[in-house]
């Protein structure tokens, strides 16, 4: 991978992560273009994930150091364990149950069937469609005050499904969200909290399995020989998501407070619909070479 090229599936990664139109089939398709019959990867999607989830730290650093700090004060008996932000923080752990368990038990169908081009546009197409009948028929009614156990679980259960590349852990948790009755600004709020943990959990435990081969020389021969992405492409890559993924994530939450989620709807669809004519026409690799 070049450098030109890591800066792009950078740019894309930062674009996309936040808005909810799924950056990992970004990544994976934009990817296949720059390279025909390479795909970047599971893990090289997860590491640079790393860079759009700082910038979710840095977002909302108030509201994380808050709900970390009272969770821990809570445990120690100062803070009542009713306090809304001790809550949240319990909550934000239970939803993140579901994609750690799901993304262990299945990671090798997560990193190589399950990158299926063709799964990945009609995920692009069906979730997009749920979206845009969340966003039409659900009350919207709810604030994140009024987040249950249930709720939490059914948050997590649908962050899970974003392990399929072309659901969008945004959209499929924000669809969620909207579906139990949470206001738009509500559903993104804390789709982003929820995937704090689960991104910097799996992109730290895809770094610790693939980054110490690439800082020897046999492994860096071997990643090349193979076209995979070095060291270098996976640090350029991430601080480029870093830095596009604060920009777009400052102007998502704006938007929707006063928007529906229409235009990422007819996005999704003509995207899902213009993979699936790239694929017809063999275009692109649907296994990435695999």
């Amino acid at each position: 991978m070049s450098f030109i090229e890591a800066v792009i599936l950078g740019l894309v990664q930062g674009l996309s992560e936040f808005l909810p139109i799924s950056s990992s089939a970004h990544v994976r398709v934009v990817g296949e273009l720059l390279d025909p019959g390479q795909d970047p990867g599971a893990a090289f999607t997860a590491i640079i994930q790393l860079g759009t989830e700082t910038a979710v730290l840095i977002y909302f650093w108030n509201d994380i150091s808050r709900i970390i700090g009272k969770w821990f004060r809570a445990l120690a008996g100062k803070v009542p364990h009713s306090d809304p932000d001790v809550r949240m923080g319990w909550l934000v752990i239970l939803g993140s149950i579901p994609i750690g368990v799901l993304g262990l038990l299945f990671e090798d169908q997560i990193d190589y069937s399950l990158r299926n081009l063709y799964i990945t546009s009609a995920m692009l197409i069906l979730f997009g469609l749920l979206l845009g009948l969340a966003d039409r028929i659900a009350p919207q009614r709810k604030e994140l005050t009024q987040l249950t156990v249930r709720d939490g679980i059914l948050f997590g259960l649908a962050q899970a499904l974003a392990l399929i590349p072309g659901v969008s852990r945004s959209g499929g948790t924000i669809t969620a969200g909207l579906l139990m009755g949470f206001k738009r600004e509500a559903a993104a709020r804390y789709a982003f909290l929820l995937a704090v943990p689960a991104v910097f959990a799996s992109g730290l435990y895809k770094a610790a399995k693939e980054v110490p081969a690439l800082l020897t020389s046999d492994g860096r021969a071997a990643a090349a020989a193979a076209g995979e992405p070095s060291l270098m492409a996976i640090v350029v890559a991430t601080v480029v998501a870093f830095g596009v993924g604060y920009a777009v994530i400052v102007w998502f939450m704006r938007i929707i407070t006063n928007h529906s989620y229409l235009m990422f709807v007819v996005y999704r669809v003509i995207a899902g619909l213009l993979l699936l004519g790239l694929l017809w026409f063999g275009v692109i690799d649907p296994l990435g070479g695999a």
